[in-house]
């Protein structure tokens, strides 16, 4: 009887756990059983082992061989089991030593003729291994980058089940033929998923040579101001205009101006992407901000995560720590809407399933744009709108009051005029302008955020900034007033305080100061208060 145990991850959302692969070859008739909760895919890695193993000139044992994945309870899917598989036969046979085999955690899908191919989630699978104690990982060599970015674990690349086999044996390391120059690379199709495109790509930082610049937007001085204000303190934004007014081309300039990932929040970001297959090739690592924009059409389940099994990340958390655009927010289904209030609140996305209840991060920058009635023409001057009363009515109550109130920013974006575009006024600040002035606003706000876990200023509890950051003495007062006239509720005034510190930060003084308020209430309601939308002149 021989018996050999090595150790894979199975992914449950983007949370790894680690598993242990254990063979056991016992005298009776050839049979191959696979145990442990495993799905279709991975009930089919049978057959691809048996031909990867007799394809890299190892010999199949012909007895009776159980394949156990330990912990049962826990649903394994995928083909990333398939590396770790094969060596544990491979030790229960003898072929290499089972001692060798025991602290090292497996991640690779075979290929029939014995090359390694990648999976997806590479990057949790490591982290969950190394969380777990364990040094040393074997994946594929085109993921070895993105495993690479785990600190304390050492990462092998291989190519082949007969490099593994040869490094685990100290038997010379054959060398595979390269692909031929200017063919394809198919080992890379394993990496993404068919039919994602490029709606949750990711954005360009501001070294791309094709980046938007914010500096080609006409005119929008409140929408502008607004923009930056959300960077900033990564306040919630509504833009609400006509047709072609600039609402879509805000948003899309809105990712370069929020400062690039930290290392946490790049680990986190790639985590998810990696899972979802949306890594881009050669770029193992995400540090700029991701940009998410689903089609109006999309359910609930795209939006915030699901699927069949186990709960796969939605459009929420592939925006994670980035912009999530809803383009003609009204035209969004009622229940699809609705279901972002939690992770508004919360950051993350609860899923439950039958096979289980996953948790996936969802801090992102919402941004809806709408027009005001379905034909676009509403409040428009001489242009009427043919939409009746009760049709406008309808269209704008799409969009919940619940969460319109998790909304801070509410701006409206007005037709640019002839001048404007004839290039006869003052042209706005540069992305990069704007950029510089969005990072050291972040920066007055971390230092004054330092040992709270708190990192920017929509992230505070009203509490906390009444009672340790207070504003300056009257300040809220207007605020206060319209809680009492039933203008703004209390989650309201909360979030009225939260953009006077961002203002603040971006004024680049101590306190909140009335007109700091008057501001923010004037970007939250969108009723003029009297002070100036451009934040230089509140300085």
């Amino acid at each position: 009887m021989g018996f050999a145990r090595t150790c894979s991850v199975a992914l449950v959302g983007v949370e790894g756990v680690v598993v242990e692969v254990q063979a056991d070859l016992e005298p009776g008739v050839a049979a191959f059983t696979l145990v442990g909760l495993p799905d279709k895919s991975l009930t089919e890695s049978k057959d691809r082992v048996r031909a990867a193993v007799v394809n890299s000139g190892g010999e199949w044992p012909q007895k009776k061989l159980t394949v156990g994945l330990s912990p049962a309870s826990v649903p394994k899917g995928g083909s990333g089991f398939d590396l770790a598989i094969a060596c544990a036969v491979l030790g229960a046979a003898e072929r290499i030593d089972p001692r060798t085999l025991t602290d090292i955690v497996m991640i690779g899908e075979l290929g029939l003729d014995g090359r390694v191919r990648p999976v997806r989630g590479v990057l949790p699978a490591v982290l969950a291994a190394a969380d777990a104690g364990y040094e040393q990982v074997v994946v594929p060599e085109c993921t070895a980058a993105e495993a690479s970015l785990v600190p304390g674990v050492s990462v092998l690349g291989v190519r082949s089940l007969r490099q593994l086999i040869a490094v685990l044996t100290d038997e010379p390391v054959p060398e595979e033929e390269p692909d031929e120059p200017g063919r394809p690379d198919t080992m890379l199709a394993g990496l993404c998923v068919p039919g994602t495109g490029m709606g949750a790509g990711l954005s360009g930082g501001l070294d791309d040579a094709h980046a938007l610049d914010l500096a080609d937007v006409v005119g929008q001085t409140s929408a502008r101001t607004a923009v930056e204000v959300a960077a900033t303190g990564g306040h919630h934004l509504f833009l609400q205009g006509p047709p072609g007014a600039g609402k879509t081309m805000l948003a899309e300039r809105l990712p370069a101006i929020l400062p690039r990932l930290t290392r946490e929040e790049s680990l986190e970001v790639t985590a998810v992407h990696s899972v979802a297959g949306m890594l881009p090739p050669g770029k193992p690592l995400v540090d700029v901000a991701p940009y998410c924009a689903p089609h109006h059409s999309a359910t609930m389940q795209s939006l915030v995560g699901g699927g069949k099994g186990v709960a796969r990340p939605g459009a929420v958390s592939l925006a994670h720590r980035g912009v999530l655009f809803l383009d003609e927010a009204p035209e969004f289904s009622s229940q699809s809407l609705d279901s972002l209030r939690q992770p508004l609140e919360s950051g993350h996305v609860v899923i439950a399933r039958s096979a289980g209840v996953v948790r996936l991060p969802a801090r992102f920058l919402m941004v809806l744009a709408a027009n005001p009635c379905p034909c676009g023409r509403h409040t428009l001057l001489g242009d009427g709108c043919e939409c009746p009363a009760s049709v406008i009515r309808r269209y704008q109550a799409r969009l919940s009051g619940p969460l319109l109130d998790r909304v801070d920013l509410k701006v409206g974006v007005e037709p640019v005029t002839r001048s404007e575009l004839a290039g006869y006024g003052t042209r706005g600040d540069s992305t990069q302008t704007v950029a510089d002035r969005v990072r050291a606003a972040r920066e007055r706000a971390a230092a004054r955020l330092t040992g709270t876990g708190w990192r920017t200023n929509s992230e505070v509890p009203g509490h906390a900034l009444r009672t340790r950051w207070p504003a300056e003495s009257g300040a809220l007062d207007a605020a206060e007033l319209d809680l009492e006239r039933g203008f703004l509720t209390a989650r309201g005034l909360d979030r009225v305080l939260r953009v006077a510190w961002t203002v603040t930060d971006l004024a680049g003084r101590d306190r909140p100061t009335a007109q700091d308020v008057a501001l923010a209430l004037q970007l939250r309601t969108g009723v003029s208060r009297g002070v100036p939308m451009a934040i230089g002149a509140l300085t």
